[in-house]
């Protein structure tokens, strides 16, 4: 027994969003260690490396985005031995979110009903915080448009492209690599602006155009729509230079499958993270690694991944990288030990050199 499961009932007694708080002050805290921590934690595999350009990942375990919001404790969370950390969402301009509560967990299904509204300082703040930071693995950063809170007039096209635009050069000096965020589950603007072709097309020409400092870059979205969503996506983008891949996002309102008793979350706002996200995201997986150009693109997944057969299984329907998150909130930190040593035993098992070998293996 972990002392992460003698601590959690009692953690679990807390506002959801208060505990969230303590662990990052934690966090923020515990960084001055974070090599110490890290030379106890980290999984150092050859076979574990994924290569992304001239990009190295050391494992493709990491964290995803919405843990650290703001940047604050990047050092300690690369410190736990993740394959790379991935911050925000973060927006041009700083957000309050969505007013509380907007955070709500679902022990019996392991997973988390998520509304924050991505609150974040702006990326003017962040950009400042991670000034100088360099971490042993790659940071990614989320950037989302801007949250203004709900009732607010949605902006213009123009204005909306040009905020992304803006986030992105005043963050990708800090950044190894950028998650643009086109479908953000829980905000107006988020939700749905980029699901028109000729809007996705002319932001991604914007893009082309922006001489912002050469990072790899991605974009997160809808996972809903199907086949005909995901063959317009790989069109359009295919007309444009920048985008080195995808990762698809968490389903607003969307609760199938669920253990727990409607009656308890009915009320709740919010995207449900964990397990019960995970076979819309897999089936988004498969389908996108069956109709992209593998030489070009390679796609991050997420959605329940809380053991070495959950990574092992999506990188054999097609990720390349497999982000967690929820796991952390039930496992605990040794999470990413556990899951990372356990992959490396499995392509033992299974006489594989090297991670990339198996990428995609089960839909090829």
């Amino acid at each position: 027994m972990s002392l992460y499961t003698l601590l959690r009932p009692a953690l679990f007694r807390l506002d959801p969003e208060r505990a969230h708080h303590l662990a990052m002050a934690a966090g923020a805290r515990t960084g001055v260690v974070a090599p110490l921590m890290r030379a106890v934690t980290a999984v150092d595999d050859p076979r574990l490396a994924v290569d992304v350009g001239a990009l190295r990942f050391p494992s493709p375990v990491g964290l995803s985005a919405g843990f650290d919001k703001n940047g604050e404790a990047v050092a300690a969370l690369a410190g736990l031995g993740f394959g790379f950390v991935e911050i925000g969402s973060v927006s041009a301009e700083p957000s309050a979110g969505n007013p509380p509560p907007r955070l709500f967990r679902l022990p019996a299904d392991r997973a988390l009903v998520v509304a924050y509204g991505v609150p974040n300082e702006g990326a003017a703040a962040v950009a400042r915080r991670l000034a100088g930071t360099r971490l042993p693995v790659p940071l990614g950063i989320n950037i989302v448009a801007t949250n203004r809170g709900r009732g607010a007039p949605p902006l213009a096209d123009d204005a909306l492209i040009a905020e992304y635009m803006h986030a992105a050069q005043v963050l990708a000096p800090a950044a190894d690599y950028l998650m643009f965020n086109l479908s953000c589950p829980n905000t107006t603007d988020g939700c749905d602006f980029f699901a028109d072709p000729g809007r996705l097309d002319a932001w991604l020409t914007a893009l082309d155009e922006t001489p912002y400092a050469a990072r790899p870059s991605f974009l997160k979205v809808s996972p809903l729509g199907g086949v005909a969503m995901i063959e317009r996506l790989l069109e359009i983008t295919g007309r444009h230079r920048k985008i080195a891949g995808f990762m698809f996002n968490l389903p607003s309102g969307r609760r199938d499958g669920l253990v727990t008793p409607d009656a308890v979350w009915k009320g709740w706002p919010g995207a449900v993270s964990g397990p019960p996200s995970a076979a819309l995201l897999d089936a988004c997986l498969v389908e996108c690694f069956r109709r992209m150009d593998r030489g070009r693109y390679v796609l991050f997944a997420s959605g329940g991944v809380s053991s070495a057969e959950d990574a092992y299984a999506k990188i054999r329907k097609g990720a390349s990288l497999v982000a967690l998150l929820t796991a952390l909130v039930y496992e605990g930190p040794g999470v990413v030990r556990r899951i990372t040593r356990g992959l490396a035993d499995l392509l033992a098992r299974d006489g594989v050199k090297h991670v990339s070998e198996v990428v995609g293996v089960d839909v090829r």
